[in-house]
């Protein structure tokens, strides 16, 4: 999904009004350990969003086309 998305960035943060996304697992959080991880909700599964100023219509149809 993080690959195919076209309006959104795979970043961390870029202190920015666009949309970015992000997988902590193995991005912010590859550091600690996979027991501390899962307890505190941060599963492989998870994937963060930080929503960003462009149409909100475009942003779901990038996650609905990344999705499918």
């Amino acid at each position: 999904m993080l690959n195919r998305v076209e309006l959104a960035t795979l970043a961390v943060s870029l202190g920015t009004v666009d949309t970015l996304i992000q997988h902590p697992a193995s991005m912010t959080h590859a550091v600690v350990l996979t027991e501390v991880r899962e307890k505190t909700g941060i599963t492989v599964g998870l994937i963060r969003l930080s929503v960003g100023i462009e149409s909100a219509v475009d942003i779901i149809d990038d996650l609905n086309k990344a999705l499918n």
